[in-house]
């Protein structure tokens, strides 16, 4: 939990498209009326399948290299079965709330003046949502590859439907609705009277 708010911090400082973050900026976008539905679709999609390869191609190479050998295999084939063992509700539940910290560590960093700030930002929400157990679509992208490749008893079917699937979702809501919708309507254009 302690180390992997530094892939955020690595995506915001570069400039790199996330789709749990993006689920909240295209959103806004929408509410001030700066970009259209059809800009957000693009943008999720592509962050979206852009993700997932990055995720397979870091997984392929850890693979190759042997990373998924002795403990860290049977901590990957561990994590997989608990990710899918909740109910798709609880799943769903699980991607808003964290979804909801991931946005916020987004918006904190966007707003901090310097990296100090940004680090700060993005260290204390990003390490409870891993503390907890809450679900994150991009960083499942990762995890449950490497629980099949790692002999987990399940099939690309069961972590798309019982994980990927519900937790996306969910992370969409946190994002647009939660965080995004919230936004707008605390410091934009829907919480003004017209």
């Amino acid at each position: 939990a302690a180390l992997f708010p530094i892939n955020l911090l690595l995506v915001l400082t570069t400039g790199g498209q996330l789709f749990t973050g993006n689920s909240a900026t295209m959103a806004i976008g929408i509410y001030e009326k700066k970009c259209t539905v059809k800009d957000l679709i693009r943008n999720w999609s592509i962050a979206y399948i852009g993700n997932i390869c990055g995720c397979l191609l870091i997984d392929c190479v850890a693979r190759y290299t042997g990373m998924f050998t002795a403990g860290a295999a049977e901590m990957a084939i561990h994590t997989v079965m608990k990710k899918c063992s909740a109910t798709f509700g609880q799943t769903v539940v699980k991607g808003i709330m964290c979804n909801w910290l991931v946005c916020m560590a987004v918006w904190l960093c966007t707003m901090a003046k310097d990296m100090t700030g940004k680090m700060v930002g993005v260290w204390f929400p990003i390490s409870m949502f891993i503390a907890i157990g809450f679900e994150h679509s991009v960083a499942n992208m990762f995890i449950l590859p490497a629980g099949l490749f790692s002999g987990a008893p399940l099939t690309w079917g069961d972590i798309l439907i019982k994980n990927l699937i519900p937790v996306t979702i969910g992370n969409a809501i946190a994002g647009a609705f939660v965080v995004g919708a919230g936004m707008s309507f605390m410091f934009g254009k829907l919480g003004k009277k017209e």
